[in-house]
């Protein structure tokens, strides 16, 4: 009898097993389908990294695995007094031991408003602060010596540096009779204080050459591109606005301001003549226009798809409009990707936009503000860490809802690449989710999650995240 007992008990039990084994390996399965969406591939490319090109000097992580990473090194109004120029130097060490590989600096000449501006209304371009014009000699920023002892201080750490180009419009011309308009304007540059790119009515709209050209800017005297005296001087000949900045002040890139104002054929006949990185400001949401403006200027765009999105996804609950076109999807090689700048900062919920960008493709560009100011320092900095070692590859959108997205860098070149899980609700979430690693161990690298999960043979695993936040998952090695 009690051996007729075991034997049925051990039937029982052996039974009970494979219905339970059976019902995990199907909840398992029940769990893999609810987080499986398609798996959309965002982008086609070879998953090469972003490289800003040759410069005077390559950027530090250029030949790294995930590309650069690019600050913006000021914002509107910083502080008047000449002193701009020595706190951006003093940062750089720290910028570039933090994986940050250039610094995009505000317009460098002098301006209307002399010691007061931004350097939006510009004047002079040859006006580093070595002029006694405008009413000062140096600019809000500082002193031309000190300029260059930035420059070459960014050097030394290996950074690229790019200049803020204003060619739209100038201010700060003395007035003079216009035949083209019947008036007085305020066109009359020919006294500027460098003595180079002296400049008349006819070197603006309207003038011999047309009533206008793309766009003006807040009335001021708008450039004439078409004119080949202006396109001589701001990138034809030696000592041109685009030479001299390159070789001379040693410039390494651009960030065109306005472009709207002017054709693209402007910023691609700069790139020709004088080289270097180049980005503009096309502030317009439209991919189409975006991609369309970035291949006429041979030029790297700004892209406000991906901004505007963002703030849609981060900020109103609803992390589907991930899905939707940006430039980075379109072209990741002509796309700077951005949380917020000197003019707009719609964005309120910032630390999963900076987890975005710096996970997926494109030129991911830090506010000065929100890295030295408004936000945790030692998370961005692990974010750029991230994406200069692990943000490789393609990318793949693994699974999206209203609160959380799921996205997959596809690796390059013996890197692995990430999976980044972003969650916007109030509570811990886990998702099921397939790599392209088969039975290999797992880590968050932001350090939110403490579980290390082992990948199956059929390349699934189960990640989690934070409420509110984001993890971002790599083989842990």
């Amino acid at each position: 009898m009690k051996k007729t007992h075991f034997l049925v008990s051990m039937l029982v039990l052996t039974i009970f097993n494979a219905c339970r084994n059976n019902d995990e390996n199907d909840n398992d399965n029940l769990r893999k389908s609810e987080s499986h969406t398609k798996t959309v591939n965002v982008t086609t490319h070879d998953g090469r990294p972003f490289s800003t090109g040759s410069g005077s000097v390559s950027g530090k992580f250029v030949s790294g695995p995930g590309g650069e990473v690019l600050m913006q090194g000021f914002y509107w109004d910083v502080p008047e007094g000449g002193t701009w120029w020595n706190v951006v130097k003093d940062k750089l060490t720290a910028w570039s031991d933090s994986g940050i590989g250039a610094v995009w600096l505000p317009p460098a000449s002098k301006a209307q408003n002399g010691a007061y501006s931004m350097g939006y209304d510009p004047t002079d371009y040859y006006d580093f602060g070595n002029f006694n014009q405008n009413g000062s000699t140096e600019t809000r920023f500082g002193s031309r010596t000190e300029l260059e002892a930035l420059i070459t201080k960014a050097h030394a750490e290996n950074m690229q540096v790019y200049a803020d180009i204003v060619i739209n419009h100038n201010s700060g011309g003395q007035s003079q009779a216009n035949p083209f308009t019947g008036t007085n304007t305020w066109t009359d540059f020919s006294a500027i204080a460098s003595g180079k790119f002296p400049r008349s009515y006819n070197d603006f709209y309207k003038n011999s050459y047309g009533n206008n050209d793309e766009g003006a800017f807040g009335g001021f005297p708008d450039l004439c591109h078409a004119n080949p005296y202006v396109q001589d001087w701001l990138w034809g000949r030696d000592d041109s606005v685009g030479k001299y900045y390159k070789n001379v002040m040693k410039f390494d890139g651009w960030r065109f301001d306005y472009v709207k104002g002017f054709g693209p054929w402007v910023v691609n006949s700069w790139n020709s003549n004088v080289g270097g990185f180049s980005v503009g400001e096309l502030w317009d949401s439209n991919v189409n226009t975006l991609e369309w403006w970035a291949n006429n200027a041979n030029s790297s765009v700004f892209d406000f798809a991906a901004y505007y999105k963002m703030d849609e996804a981060f900020d109103n609950g609803n992390l589907n409009v991930l899905n939707d076109d940006m430039m980075w999807k379109r072209n990741p090689y002509k796309a700077v990707t951005f949380v917020a700048n000197h003019d707009t900062d719609i964005i309120n919920n910032k630390m999963p936009a900076y987890a975005y960008i710096l996970t997926h493709e494109g030129y991911p560009t830090i506010f000065y503000r929100d890295y030295e100011e408004w936000l945790n320092k030692e998370r961005l900095n692990n974010l750029i860490w991230i994406h200069n070692n692990k943000a490789t590859g393609t990318t793949s959108i693994l699974y999206t809802d209203n609160d959380e997205y799921i996205a997959r860098r596809n690796g390059y070149n013996g890197n692995p690449g990430l999976v980044v899980y972003i969650n916007n609700s109030t509570s811990w979430q886990e998702r099921w989710v397939e790599t392209n690693w088969s039975s290999q161990q797992m880590k968050d690298f932001t350090g939110h999650s403490s579980w290390y999960p082992t990948t199956q043979a059929d390349k699934w695993v189960k990640i989690q995240c934070p409420p509110n936040s984001y993890s971002i998952w790599s083989l842990n090695q």
